[in-house]
């Protein structure tokens, strides 16, 4: 599958890295505005022990494999089409709304999939997990949700699909972005424009909503902030889940996770060790259930902590990616004629 980049920050390094180690992908060409030669040292320094790559010219070359590295600052930009791809993920996180991503189609790209949730409705949104059987052949622009939005939804799944929930909450304490100043700096947001190196700074999350459209099942029934904190990797959710009934415990909701760890081991994952946030760097699952902290806190009140990292958002992006393919040959495999 050739896969067109655009964006060259942690997501879309994290998801050159997997496509060069899964032999289902290619990457033909990257787009960042970035000097390359810098781009390749950021990515050397962050997955050089696995994945070396050296830069040649104008391109960057990893076993040999090319990917051509291109300047350009808008999607319409790129000339897709040169380049043969069958795929563009967008991992800029500053094009997020159907008219500024459609000229990746204009210009050759047969699906764009969006690395984080858009401001406005495309074609579709998927969740690994939770709606991927939704995904039809049509849909040409995709989110792909974000990390919250996966680990958010997936654990809401788990424990519908067991117990019915009058409402839930969340706080998604999240690391610091590339989109926060290291200094005060005057933004559009006051709290925003704070350091972000030396703050804990309270902030809006679309999150729930988004995780309300993809899960109909908790619809009016969630809700939820942010607060971004001066950590560089290893995001957190605490999540308190009101249940309709009085006797469940923690017992219940650790039986409920294991399930899903067993059944969907690539997208759950449950650990008892008394972890921290850098501790998640390497997890390629959506979330790990933080068993230890699980908790009764009232008749019907449970909390529990998720932890959430960009590595496993990133497979996510991939593993859409690959959906979408599978979708195409098995749609230009079915006889003529057949509705089926």
């Amino acid at each position: 599958m050739r896969i067109g980049l655009m964006g060259f920050g942690r997501v879309g390094r994290q998801v050159y890295s997997l496509a060069c180690l899964d032999p289902r992908f290619e990457v033909v060409a990257i787009s960042d505005i970035g000097d390359p030669d810098i781009l390749r040292h950021l990515f050397h320094r962050e997955h050089g022990q696995q994945v070396h790559c050296e830069l040649e010219g104008n391109y960057l070359v990893h076993n040999g494999a090319k990917t051509r590295m291109l300047s350009a600052a808008l999607p319409g930009e790129i000339p897709w089409d040169l380049f043969n791809v069958d795929l563009v993920v967008d991992a800029t996180s500053q094009f997020r709304d159907r008219a500024s991503l459609t000229p990746h189609l204009e210009n050759g790209a047969s699906r764009v999939v969006l690395s984080t949730f858009p401001d406005t409705h495309l074609d579709r949104m998927i969740v690994l997990g939770v709606n991927d059987k939704d995904a039809e052949t049509s849909d040409r622009l995709v989110s792909a949700g974000s990390a919250t939005t996966s680990a958010m939804a997936l654990a809401l799944k788990a424990i519908t699909q067991e117990y019915e929930i009058e409402h839930a909450t969340v706080t998604s304490i999240h690391a610091y972005t590339s989109d926060q100043t290291l200094q005060d700096t005057a933004g559009p947001d006051y709290r925003r424009s704070r350091s972000g190196a030396e703050n804990i700074i309270p902030n809006l999350t679309f999150a729930p909503c988004w995780t309300a459209h993809v899960l109909p099942a908790v619809e009016g029934k969630l809700s939820g902030y942010a607060l971004n904190v001066p950590v560089k990797m290893g995001s957190l959710m605490d999540l308190s889940i009101a249940f309709k009934r009085t006797d469940i415990g923690p017992e219940d909701v650790t039986e409920v996770f294991e399930k899903a760890s067993r059944e969907q081991p690539n997208l759950y994952a449950l650990t008892r060790d008394p972890i921290v946030s850098s501790d998640v760097r390497a997890v390629t699952q959506s979330l790990l259930v933080d068993q230890r902290a699980i908790m009764k806190a009232g008749a019907q009140l449970i909390k529990l902590l998720i932890w959430h990292e960009i590595l496993g958002h990133a497979c996510r992006i991939l593993d859409v990616a690959k959906l979408y393919e599978d979708l195409d040959q098995a749609a230009s495999q079915k006889p003529q004629g057949d509705s089926s």
